[in-house]
């Protein structure tokens, strides 16, 4: 049974990961940040609270459970905060980062990074695993550096990048687009939605597939795993209202200068995914298919 220990375990894409690792019959290691608030109690299945940004605590669960591959998912994903704290998001994105992965060449075979469609400018859009890096924010530079750092292992690595992920949140978790969009509707509240940020939107399970295709495979190197549609939010606000019959007239079409943020957003990102697709076998549903999924 191979051995995967998962960072960010209690966040919204390592909640979806462990539920598959276990369906797929992986011992799954889980560190989190406080208690457990994973949904899932499964007997090849441990958690342990860890500060990533403290130099030794990941280190004593690393070598004590010597994984057969880390999957780092733990960041600090918010544009705006990143750009307000950039000694606190380089430490938790980079540095622990740099701390992981020679933990892991000293007690681990294989390290996956997850990384974001943030690293590249946007002045182009879907962007192949070829094209170069050029971020526009500071987020986007931490996870410039993660990946640099990660592209140096003693190891096997891989670097997974994704797109704008949706889906069911987690327990005392963020809201993503879908739901802030189902929250807001639902309860008759206007919304404003950009329309001139062009993704290619994932589903949270969709990607936890492709994280396990990497894992199962060995698949080292740079992938790019997202969906395939391309949508502005404004237009995937507009699908899921058709879709769930919320009100589309709550709906106010802007653009990202409409709003004052501290964090500057890539205006054209999106991924093409023909790599995992054809190596992995990875297959994505449409963003209309993978709305029969969640509630609404």
């Amino acid at each position: 049974m191979q051995k995967v220990l998962i960072t960010g375990a209690n966040g919204f894409v390592g909640q979806s990961l462990v539920r598959l690792l276990l369906t797929k019959g992986y011992s799954v290691i889980a560190l989190g940040k406080g208690p457990s608030r994973l949904s899932v109690t499964h007997p090849s299945l441990q958690y342990f609270s860890v500060d990533i940004t403290h130099p030794f605590e990941a280190q004593q669960v690393i070598s004590h459970e010597q994984p057969d591959c880390i999957v780092h998912c733990a960041a600090m994903t918010q544009v705006d905060d990143c750009e307000l704290l950039e000694k606190e998001a380089h430490s938790m994105n980079v540095e622990a980062t740099a701390r992981l992965l020679l933990d892991a060449e000293s007690h681990s075979r294989f390290f996956i990074l997850l990384s974001t469609d943030f690293v590249f400018d946007g002045l182009q859009g879907m962007y192949t695993e070829e094209d170069s890096v050029n971020p526009v924010s500071w987020y986007g530079h931490t996870k410039m550096e993660a990946e640099a750092i990660t592209e140096t292992a003693e190891i096997p690595w891989a670097i997974i990048r994704t797109c704008l992920v949706y889906g069911e949140k987690v327990e005392n978790g963020r809201n993503n687009l879908f739901t802030w969009l189902r929250e807001n509707l639902e309860a008759q509240k206007p919304v404003k939605v950009v329309d001139d940020q062009w993704r290619t939107p994932t589903w949270v399970e969709d990607l936890a597939i492709g994280i396990e295709l990497v894992i199962a495979k060995k698949a080292a190197g740079l992938w790019h795993i997202s969906g395939e549609d391309q949508y502005t939010p404004y237009q995937m606000a507009v699908v899921a209202a058709d879709h769930f019959g919320w009100d589309k007239s709550l709906i106010e079409r802007v653009t990202a200068d409409t709003f004052t943020q501290a964090g500057k957003r890539p205006a054209r990102t999106g991924f093409n995914i023909n790599k995992a697709k054809k190596e992995l076998g990875f297959s994505p549903g449409s963003f209309l298919q993978n709305l029969q999924h969640l509630q609404g």
